[in-house]
């Protein structure tokens, strides 16, 4: 095929393949003008309409429309500014697609009901900015600005959830998971003792550094399988009064275990344990034990016999 050859429609359907109906449509439509006709009447196509026409196929298979397509034709918009434009676009397209694909890995994997399987849908269809609104308000109508609990919005925010483009099924439950539980008023409630411990930690709390020894004792008694119901518990128990007893002279030893209770329950809830546990799955972050204050041995001890 020469510069100067002219063909047509059925040939340039052969060459193209593309069909004479989708040429002619092109041609209709302004997109690649015929160069003129046979004798007989039928339309001929120079080499130039057959370029404009591989031109037009290609950015149709990219999956621009024909307005878009026009203007380049046209030179009003350059092909590299659409590619800028439509790559964004399949970006979009991409993160969608995968999210959508977490969702069914989960479905299938799980057996989820249509209910979980349409509000996994909604909570993953959101955007990155959406997603980050949701903790932001979560933030804000949980701690507010009173600078009691300052330090641990301060944390909430710096760790807060990023679901991943291509999550994994436990990412996605995980994202699930936490979206109900921040919508909780009681555990935004338990959010906020857990930040300001109810007042002045010296007279009404327990401090750092005595919950990282009673932290210690239990960790020690839970390793060595001791059951908190059980007699091997008490004199672990009895250490630990000991140690209250004397950082906090000022409560009478007959209440000091409902004391003790009533201020380990502040911050023992599982229900926040359970947020951060989501946020290290949902960010992927290596979940390092010993991080979260888990009370749950102590206080079953503590109860044991005492009708606490």
């Amino acid at each position: 095929m020469n510069d100067v050859a002219l063909h047509a429609i059925g040939e340039v359907a052969r060459r193209t393949g593309l069909s004479v109906k989708t040429i002619r449509f092109y041609s209709d439509s302004g997109l690649v003008p015929f160069s003129g006709r046979s004798p007989a009447g039928y339309r001929l196509y120079d080499l130039d309409a057959l370029l404009r026409l591989d031109l037009v196929r290609t950015l149709r298979e990219l999956g621009l429309d024909l307005a878009t397509i026009r203007r380049v034709l046209d030179r009003k918009v350059s092909v590299a500014e659409v590619a800028a434009v439509h790559l964004d676009a399949v970006d979009v397209q991409i993160r969608t697609l995968r999210l959508r694909r977490s969702v069914l890995r989960v479905v299938a994997t799980h057996g989820s009901s249509p209910e979980e399987t349409n509000l996994m849908h909604k909570l993953t269809r959101l955007t990155a900015t959406e997603r980050r609104r949701l903790i932001d308000d979560f933030i804000g109508a949980t701690f507010g600005t009173e600078p009691a609990y300052l330090d641990l919005a301060t944390m909430v925010r710096a760790a807060a959830p990023d679901l991943p483009d291509d999550p994994s099924p436990e990412q996605v439950r995980a994202w699930v998971e936490l979206n109900e539980l921040i919508g909780d008023e009681d555990f935004r409630d338990r959010m906020r003792k857990s930040a300001a411990r109810e007042g002045d930690r010296a007279d009404t709390g327990i401090s750092d550094e005595v919950l990282e020894a009673l932290r210690e004792r239990i960790t020690a008694a839970k390793e060595a399988g001791i059951d908190p119901l059980g007699a091997a518990a008490e004199p672990v128990v009895e250490g630990i009064l000991h140690v209250l007893a004397r950082a906090y002279p000022h409560v009478p030893d007959a209440e000091l275990p409902a004391w003790t209770i009533r201020h380990l329950e502040r911050i023992d809830d599982p229900r926040v344990e359970r947020y951060w546990r989501l946020v290290w799955v949902i960010n992927d972050w290596h979940v390092l034990p010993g991080l979260l204050p888990d009370f749950t041995w102590l206080l079953q001890a503590l109860r044991k016999d005492r009708n606490l």
